[in-house]
């Protein structure tokens, strides 16, 4: 839920954000993400990769704790 504040996506419950990656990557609909597919997944999805390399991105961070 941090990461999803710090990069402006709160309308969205971190259930509901869990419930649409599985959506998007789980290629097999097992209910699981393997490693293979949780990374064939976010190089496939420009979205969840832009949102995924903002997540490891601390200047975002860095710029909430420097605004109080």
């Amino acid at each position: 839920q941090a990461i999803q504040a710090i990069n402006g996506h709160t309308n969205m419950s971190a259930e509901e954000f869990t419930n649409m990656i599985f959506q998007k990557i789980d290629v097999n609909n097992d209910g699981e993400l393997t490693l293979e597919e949780f990374i064939s997944g976010v190089e496939r999805d420009k979205d969840l990769m832009e949102l995924i390399t903002k997540s490891f991105d601390l200047s975002n961070v860095l710029k909430v704790i420097q605004s109080g």
